[in-house]
């Protein structure tokens, strides 16, 4: 885009893009708006993007150096950003006074609200479209702050992400066009007298500046739709990185402003909130007046803080859970453990989705290969992982490297909950010899002994699951509703051959209010969601009180505001 091009402009070049995303969150089908192949980018992929060595070269240019946003209220510079991978970057971004950017973020929002959801719309999706031409760069960044092996930081740090954002444009853009017209002539007869007539306009207006309070693991992914979310229905946005992942989200606002900027519209409707060492700003920046919305990803605790004190904002959280696996029957033995192998092990276990606590009934089960007793089915389980992590360079592709040392110390502790099924092991990698990298731990337990609970009913973050014995399906079924209600799950996965147990597991899933997958035995994971089809999350447990995406994710951002006036 050049400098200037109008919304009207923008607006036909993204119509089409926009449709087929509006038209996909109903159909809940398949499409996806940006390649997620690496090779899709370059001199002969999207047009204008970097290819993989381009990618690379930016990455490494932003290391060791200042990051200019040209933000207001700049007092000084912060980062310490150490790669998961063993190496500091040593990038160093704009200190704000809050005293000074909010104001000056409020004094941005009038003209962006009268422009209208359609030309908010295709903005936001003209930096999306940016920020997917610079895929291979945002893949570096989130790799060496999130330790997430290449392919997967730029699958779902670039591609998934990018789409997780342009589907809650989409849901504020349908949800604001479908409350009212822009405008309305009203009249009400009166018999033989005249008529009433009044003129009516209608505005979606803006809560007030949203503040993004992002995570270390999934900093685009699980920051994207909340950032999106509000400056599609008209909200000024401050993004708060976790301060050991900045870059992605800082590149991010980079590109914000820099198309906001072109469109005509004040940059200063997006900027970052960086932080110094110990300085944790994110608690007085959400308490503040002119802070009307807030998106957080992270810990129960801090996002439980939030929902109470936070009072003048509207609080979306993603927190912890347990998900949870109920093992009861499979007609594709090989291909159940292949799938819940690959579960466990992906991104060594640090997502909110992975599976942590796998129910077995201590008789065994059923299975196309006979049956399985309970030690049988672990023992298989610690194989599978072993086999799919055998190769040290397909591990590390897989498994990329922990993220925080709090990590390690629950792989090291998890020993000595149980008896150990799976040894975690430590591999070298070779192109990072800086970087931690550990295979999952199987712990299995015995469900019906007290002093077990308090390990599998506590979320332990990372590659650490728990196999736990249980009486029947029936009592799995009965833990697992317990296990939701009391403590969340963003997901739950079922294997069972028996309709009636199907139908117990389901039926606890939708009155506990979590999301199922049943019979996953192929190339789709418990812990993978796709945008415009799958819903991450519920909001209706613990684990969080949203849900990525739906509508009542986006309306409650903007209200609808009427004027008046005698015809």
């Amino acid at each position: 885009m050049t400098a200037g091009l109008s919304t009207d402009q923008l607006t036909e070049k993204h119509r089409p893009t926009l449709d087929r995303a509006l038209e996909t969150i109903r159909s809940r089908g398949y499409w996806s708006a940006y390649p997620e192949h690496p090779k899709a980018y370059g001199a002969d992929g999207v047009p204008g993007s970097l290819g993989a060595a381009e990618g690379q070269a930016a990455f490494e240019a932003l290391r060791d150096g200042r990051f200019e946003l040209d933000q207001p209220g700049t007092d000084g510079w912060a980062g310490s950003e150490v790669s998961p991978y063993g190496f500091p970057l040593g990038i160093e971004y704009p200190h704000a006074d809050a005293d000074v950017l909010l104001p000056a973020m409020r004094a941005a929002m009038p003209a962006w609200r009268e422009a209208g959801p359609q030309a908010r719309a295709a903005v936001c999706a003209e930096i999306l479209a940016r920020i997917n031409a610079r895929t291979h760069e945002f893949a570096h960044a989130v790799m060496h702050t999130s330790g997430q092996a290449f392919m997967m930081a730029f699958q779902a740090g670039g591609p998934h992400a990018q789409d997780r954002g342009l589907e809650a444009v989409v849901y504020a853009l349908a949800e604001q066009t479908g409350a009212a017209p822009r405008s309305a002539e009203w009249v009400k007869p009166q018999g033989k007298r005249d008529p009433l007539e009044l003129r009516k306009e209608f505005t979606a207006v803006p809560r007030g500046i949203s503040l993004l309070i992002g995570c270390n693991t999934f900093p685009t992914w699980n920051g994207y739709p909340g950032l999106f979310a509000s400056l599609a229905t008209g909200n000024a946005v401050l993004v708060k990185p976790h301060p050991r992942a900045v870059l992605p989200l800082a590149l991010t606002v980079r590109v914000a402003r820099e198309v906001l900027r072109e469109a005509g519209f004040s940059p200063d409707l997006v900027a970052l909130a960086a932080e110094r060492d110990g300085e944790g700003i994110a608690k007085s920046l959400a308490v503040r007046p002119e802070i009307r919305i807030v998106d957080y990803t992270g810990s129960t605790a801090f996002g439980d803080w939030l929902e109470t004190n936070a009072r003048q904002a509207q609080v979306f959280t993603e927190k912890a859970g347990v998900n949870t696996v109920v093992v009861h029957s499979t007609d594709d033995y090989k291909g159940m453990l292949s799938n819940l192998a690959f579960s466990l092990s992906l991104y060594s276990g640090q997502m909110c989705t992975t599976p942590q606590n796998l129910l077995v009934p201590r008789e065994g089960i059923g299975t196309d290969a006979g049956h399985k007793a309970y030690d049988e089915v672990v023992a298989d389980l610690a194989a599978a992982v072993d086999g799919l992590l055998g190769d040290d360079a397909r591990a590390n592709a897989l498994l990329g490297a922990i993220v925080n040392d709090q990590v390690k110390e629950r792989i090291d502790a998890a020993g000595r909950l149980g008896e150990v099924a799976l040894a975690s092991r430590t591999l070298a990698n070779p192109d990072f010899p800086g970087a931690t990298v550990r295979t999952p731990v199987i712990v299995k337990l015995d469900g019906a002994k007290p002093d077990a609970e308090a390990a599998y009913f506590s979320e332990c973050f990372g590659p650490v699951s728990f196999a736990v014995a249980v009486d029947s399906a029936e009592d799995a079924v009965q833990l697992l509703r317990r296990t939701v209600r009391e403590k969340g799950a963003m997901t739950v996965g079922a294997y069972t051959t028996s309709p009636e147990v199907e139908r117990l597991v389901e039926e606890a899933c939708l009155e506990e209010c979590a999301q199922l997958s049943l019979n996953l035995t192929g190339g789709v994971y418990v812990n993978q969601t796709a945008a415009f089809s799958d819903f991450h999350g519920s909001g209706g447990n613990p684990a969080a009180n949203a849900v990525l995406c739906d509508s009542a994710f986006v309306a409650s951002r903007f209200r609808m505001v009427e004027v008046r006036r005698q015809a």
